[in-house]
């Protein structure tokens, strides 16, 4: 990749965000855009800057979580990956976060210096933290329901030459209702770039 990896951060700590943008800004593998301090800020920079990496505080108000719903958001909108930034450290609660939010991995706060590797690797490749991620979401569908899904992203019709469209229809009512998106559009948003 030739081009720096555009990279946003979503972060309501100030001091932080300044140690990670000085971080992001000495890599020459990086751009770094900006950051927002809160989910409104985010949505509007996502849209406007276009980058290619969020890197988004799993806290962002104090309130538990709840940049798990700012993250989603980004990913069913936009074409970025966002990696969660937490001072948690179980890793069960940072699989499933990572899965309600689609991202492509996280990192721990204490870690914050490995995070320009991890920007770089995520943008320019599927890192094995990303592949786990997605495999979780995956094994919640049918085999059925993945054809359907990767026919979908792909622009493809091989599951319509050996299904009826009302197979089709119910499988795709069926994934949209698993994964809690609304419509095809959010789904190739979010799988795009993951199978």
């Amino acid at each position: 990749m030739s081009e720096k990896v555009k990279t946003l951060l979503v972060e309501d700590d100030g001091d932080f965000a300044f140690l990670i943008s000085r971080l992001i800004e000495d890599d020459e593998r990086l751009h770094f855009l900006g950051y927002a301090a809160n989910s409104t800020e985010a949505a509007i920079m996502v849209a406007e800057l276009v980058p290619q990496i969020v890197l988004m505080d799993l806290n962002l108000s104090g309130r538990d979580l709840d940049g798990i719903e700012a993250a989603r958001g980004i990913r069913i909108r936009s074409s970025a990956k966002v990696l969660l930034l937490t001072s948690y450290e179980q890793p069960e609660i940072m699989v499933n976060a990572s899965k309600k939010a689609f991202a492509s991995g996280y990192v721990f706060k204490s870690d914050y210096h490995d995070l320009p590797d991890t920007i770089y690797m995520t943008a320019v490749s599927s890192t094995p933290q990303e592949g786990f991620i997605k495999e979780i979401l995956l094994n919640e569908l049918t085999p059925a329901e993945r054809s359907v899904l990767r026919d979908i992203v792909e622009g493809t019709n091989t599951v319509l030459q050996a299904s009826s469209l009302k197979t089709i229809a119910n499988q795709k009512t069926s994934i949209f209702r698993k994964l809690g998106l609304k419509n095809t559009s959010e789904l190739i948003n979010v799988f795009r770039n993951w199978l």
